[in-house]
């Protein structure tokens, strides 16, 4: 797992935007951590680097934004209200996940059986001022992704 602590609103976007480079507009990334740890902030700095200029929210009350980036379809999910995860079936959550598909998944815990594979999960710790993430891969281009991200944080 590779730890990064941060302070500012600016670390958390920079990461966003490493994360995008890194990511090219698929994969799937499960963001966990508690209300107001930044998981939102994380995933307006993907977008935000992959070229989106409005307005980026958490879709609590309609669990997915999509988003339409050039050649990809970003999907932003937020399972926080989620009762029962059955009801992605009603969403037609299988439709959401493939090729040229990104998917941000805040709160994953709350589907869990009902997501595929995901490529990295981080998860974000509040302690005071700071936020700790953590980044860890859970497939072969999640892996390769972490070690490119730490070869950039090591260069900067």
């Amino acid at each position: 797992m590779i730890k990064f602590e941060f302070t500012s609103e600016k670390e958390m976007l920079g990461l966003g935007a490493r994360l995008a480079r890194l990511l090219r507009g698929e994969g799937v990334v499960h963001l966990s951590g508690g209300l107001g740890a930044g998981k939102t902030t994380l995933c307006r700095g993907i977008l935000r680097a992959m070229g989106h200029s409005g307005a980026v929210k958490s879709p609590t009350f309609t669990l997915v934004e999509p988003y339409q980036i050039l050649d990809s379809e970003v999907y932003h999910f937020d399972l926080y209200r989620l009762a029962d995860p059955g009801e992605l079936e009603y969403i037609g959550i299988d439709e959401y996940f493939g090729n040229n598909k990104l998917c941000l998944i805040e709160w994953p815990e709350k589907a869990i059986g009902y997501l595929p594979q995901h490529d990295l999960e981080i998860t974000i710790d509040v302690l005071s001022e700071k936020r700790i993430i953590g980044v860890r891969s859970n497939s072969q281009s999640g892996e390769k992704i972490c070690t490119q991200l730490i070869e950039v944080d090591e260069s900067a």
